[in-house]
């Protein structure tokens, strides 16, 4: 099969499209002929080595984390799902889903309800779901302000319109470009750059109740102290959630998003697709042919809400 994989750390240089071998599904894995691929900034992260230590990499290995696909075979030990299944998923360890065949973690992977596309499919696992997981741990109560950093992005698309569900009032930082997205998902658009804080407390002068954050460094530092305090905090733990700056959360006293990875949460989330109370961002889709362009998207050029490759 084809694979578009790295071959060691590093950057673009390391990646291109090769011949594998085709998969075989071992114990509790099911084997999916590749119909969506997303793309995601921690796929870059993997790929220069700045995961290594939290995720499994076995060269070469394909770059992506999440699938949307046709079951072709399952593993032993493997029950609800059969050969023709439609379904999205987590890939299993040490394997990665740009390819013409994937291996997905059975206990990781979801029915595709029909009506949902599969490159809509393909973005629940890493960038849906965990802006689900992350309100989840938040647990803010109906009425409350959000303030979502790089609320453009993936993460933070999914964030504004699935908050927005839960009664939630959401701010969401992002470029000018970005706003007809962030606005169309119901949030208010803050514009960012110089200034982007102020602006912040113009329209929560009682401050915010919790903030997801996808951008990281000085602006993360920054939403702290937007926080309404001491409400919100639980444990000594702030009510912050960031997946885009690991050290400087914990640091602050906030804390990365617990991602829980299950079937059950995929298909709830899946549902909600379904049921047209949520629609992923995907601005982009490139042939499995063209990886290159989705990552270089990704990596370079901020594109709005999801990217992902097809087959």
């Amino acid at each position: 099969m084809h694979a578009f994989a790295f071959t060691d750390y590093g950057g673009p240089e390391v990646t291109r499209l090769i011949r594998v071998e085709d998969p075989v599904p071992a114990v509790g894995q099911v084997l999916i002929r590749l119909h969506a691929s997303g793309v995601n900034p921690a796929d870059i992260k993997v790929r220069s080595g700045l995961r290594q230590g939290r995720i499994p990499v076995r060269f070469p290995m394909a770059m992506g984390r999440e699938a949307a696909g046709q079951v072709v075979d399952v593993g032993p030990g493997v029950t609800g799902f059969a050969a023709g299944d439609e379904v999205f998923g987590s890939t299993a360890t040490g394997t990665g889903s740009m390819a013409e065949l994937v291996l997905l973690e059975a206990a990781a992977t979801a029915h595709r309800p029909s009506g949902v596309p599969a490159e809509q499919a393909a973005s629940i696992p890493v960038s849906v779901a965990t802006a689900y997981d992350g309100l989840d741990e938040l647990e803010l109560a109906a009425g409350s302000t959000l303030l979502v950093l790089g609320a453009g992005g993936g993460v933070g698309t999914a964030a504004c319109g699935l908050a927005r569900l839960r009664g939630l009032r959401v701010l969401g930082v992002a470029s000018e470009s970005k706003r007809p997205a962030v606005q169309g998902l119901g949030a208010v658009h803050v514009p960012k750059g110089e200034g982007w804080a102020g602006r912040v407390r113009a329209l929560a002068p009682e401050g915010v109740a919790g903030v997801i954050d996808a951008v990281g460094g000085d602006v993360l530092r920054a939403s702290t102290g937007l926080l309404r305090a001491p409400e919100g905090s639980r444990a000594g733990v702030l009510p912050v959630r960031s997946v885009a700056d690991f050290g400087l959360v914990a640091e602050l006293g906030g804390q990365t998003i617990g991602r829980r990875r299950t079937t059950e949460v995929f298909a709830r989330v899946a549902g909600l697709v379904a049921a047209g109370h949520f629609t992923p961002v995907v601005s982009a889709a490139h042939p499995l042919a063209e990886a290159q362009k989705a990552v270089a998207a990704v990596e370079h050029h901020s594109p709005v809400g999801n990217v992902v490759v097809t087959a």
